[in-house]
This record gives C-alpha cells, sequence and structure tokens, in this order.
C-alpha cells in the first residue's frame, strides 16, 4: 500500500488529503514539554535519539496524522560545519555569527556531528505503521545563513544583505558550503529511512528581488539535483515562506515534488505545474482559536483544492499556546470534509 502522503507527491489526487502540521511536535504538547523539562540543552535534545524518537512520535500516536516529521533543527547544519550554536531561554537560538570570508572559509561539515539525527530517523521509520510517512528535512542556505550571519532570528536580515550585494563571490561561498552540506544530510537522512523530505526557506519573504536567483532558485535547485542524483523517487517539498510571486518560478526552476504554500497566499491560485503538489495553508491563529471559524475554512481549503495534489497544512507552524483539543478538532473536520 502506497502511503497517501506519497501518493500526492507522486501528482496524484486522492479524495481525502493527507494532513501533517509544521510545528506538529512541539511545546503546545503536554508529553513534549514533560521531556522537555529533563534535557535542558536544547541541541543535546535534538541530539538525543531516544528522546527525538519519542518526540517525532508524539503527535502521530495523539492525532493519528499521515507523516511524522523528524524531530530535529535547521540550525543543526551551522552546528555541524563548525558555528558555535545555543538557544537562550526564552530568546530562541543564537550563534556566533561570522561576517567575512574566513569565518566562512573556516567553516567544515562534520557529519559524524548529526549520526545522532539519523538514529533517530531509524527508530521512527520502525515505529510508524503502514499509513504515516516519515518527513525529513533542513534549512534551506539562504534561511540557514541569516541566522549564520546575523547570530540570531528576529532580524530585518541587514548583514546578509549587505554581504551579498558587497561581496557577491563570498555570498557565493556561502551559498556552496552550504548547498554541500544541506546535500550531504539530507542524503543521509535518506539513507536513515526518510521517505519524502521538506526544505524550509523560512526567510524567502526578505529575499531582495534581485537576489532571489542567488539566494533561493539556484542553491535548492542544486540540492534537489543532490538529492535526486542518489535518491531519484524521494519526494522533496520546498516551503518558501512569502515568496508570493515567485512560486511559478520556484516549481520550475528548483524541480521540488511539492510546495509549501503560506497563509498570506491564495493556495488554489497558485499556478504551478500538474504534477507539483501544493501544501497548507491554514492561518495557525484559527488552529489556536479552534472553533466554527477554523473548521469552516479547512472546509474551504479542502473544497478548493479537490481534484488536485494537495496535502493539509499550516501556513507557518503550530503556535506554542495551542490547545491540543483543536488540532484534534482540526484533524476531524478535513477527514469529514473530504
Amino acid at each position: 500500500m502506497v502511503k497517501k502522503l506519497l501518493q500526492v507527491l507522486r501528482g496524484e489526487a486522492v479524495s481525502q488529503p493527507p494532513v501533517w502540521l509544521m510545528r506538529q511536535a512541539g511545546r503546545y504538547l503536554p508529553e513534549y514539554r514533560a521531556l522537555r523539562a529533563n534535557a535542558p540543552d536544547f541541541v543535546q535534545f535534538c541530539l538525543n535519539p531516544e528522546l527525538a524518537v519519542e518526540v517525532t512520535l508524539q503527535p502521530v500516536r495523539r492525532f493519528q496524522l499521515d507523516a511524522a516529521i523528524l524531530f530535529a533543527d535547521i540550525l543543526l547544519v551551522p552546528h555541524a560545519l563548525g558555528q558555535k550554536l545555543w538557544f537562550a531561554e526564552g530568546e530562541g537560538p543564537r550563534l556566533d555569527p561570522i561576517r567575512d570570508a574566513s569565518g566562512i572559509a573556516a567553516l567544515r561539515y562534520d557529519a559524524a556531528k548529526l549520526a545522532p539525527v539519523m538514529q533517530t530517523s531509524k527508530g521512527v521509520r520502525a515505529a510508524l505503521d503502514d499509513n504515516a510517512a516519515l518527513i525529513g528535512f533542513a534549512g534551506a542556505p539562504w534561511t540557514v545563513a541569516t541566522y549564520m550571519i546575523e547570530g540570531q532570528g528576529g532580524t530585518d536580515h541587514e548583514n546578509v544583505r549587505k554581504l551579498a550585494w558587497r561581496e557577491p563571490a563570498t555570498f557565493a561561498r556561502l551559498m556552496d558550503v552550504l548547498v554541500d552540506a544541506t546535500s550531504q544530510y539530507l542524503i543521509a537522512q535518506a539513507d536513515a529511512g526518510a521517505e519524502a523530505l521538506q526544505l524550509f526557506e523560512s526567510w524567502a519573504s526578505t529575499v531582495p528581488a534581485g537576489l532571489f536567483d542567488a539566494a533561493v532558485l539556484s542553491p535548492t535547485a542544486r540540492i534537489v539535483a543532490n538529492v535526486k542524483a542518489k535518491h531519484p523517487k524521494l519526494p522533496i517539498i520546498g516551503f518558501p515562506r512569502g515568496a508570493g510571486g515567485w512560486l511559478t518560478r520556484y516549481a520550475q526552476a528548483t524541480g521540488v515534488d511539492g510546495i509549501g504554500i503560506d497563509q498570506m497566499t491564495d493556495i488554489a491560485a497558485v499556478n504551478v505545474p500538474a504534477r507539483v503538489a501544493l501544501q497548507g495553508n491554514l492561518d495557525p491563529i484559527l488552529l489556536l482559536q479552534g472553533g466554527e471559524a477554523m473548521r469552516t475554512e479547512a472546509r474551504r481549503l479542502v473544497a478548493a483544492m479537490r481534484g488536485r495534489p494537495f496535502i493539509f497544512n499550516l501556513g507557518h507552524g503550530v503556535m506554542q499556546p495551542t490547545p491540543p483539543d483543536h488540532v484534534a478538532e482540526l484533524v476531524a473536520a478535513i477527514r469529514s470534509a473530504s
């Protein structure tokens, strides 16, 4: 039996869309918080296969979702490249910022640092039933570069944009490093049992138009080509959050099998090749609120995408204060609407 998520990523329309949610494993779940309390260092939490397997499986067990997404973090790649990474309580990730060519030249990818992620992938794959697929993931190069250069999230990405404009050769070198490291990381996840992969381009909205090809389209296309050279049938989803009018070119240029759509975009109006699955795009605020407005919008999305290859998801991740009962309510609404 072909898993429903994989059917859709092959370009098939199914009567009941598969559903999974970005950040479905996380702080909104009491069982996650119980585990997290025993692992105060978040990087080591991600790199503990026993804990990471359990966290990955928690939402699949609770909500009977159609996919598990590997519990890890997009900044594990900079960690494996030798950049100091830590998480400040209540403030998010911090890195020692890289601002020049010498800092980039010092980066060396050490796959052994991420070997625990592959153990997690194997453990999750062995535990999943025949209905749920395992999704591996990584951050896309521009998004990861923004953290590496700014040293944190929540900025306007002034420093990375300055580097890209003023020193294009240096910026290109950083993209090369990230393309190579990310490709190795994703291929290893596939070798360890991932059945699909997602590239998170969480900060696509901050890329100036004149840099979009060099920062997003070309690096993504190269990663897709590298992974497909080793795993030609493995589907890849790109999530260029905030890309808006670039989505058609993104689909054409990158070779992805599916595209995640944010809540600011009319998913039914997105113009991509018929083979490309669309994933999205309920506003996470509606999931936070729950109730009839959420159910109505979920049913509208299912109806709007009927007859097309479609994966139900959010336009971004589950928000921390979201009651788990709202997720159960959403899943029931999607399945009853199909």
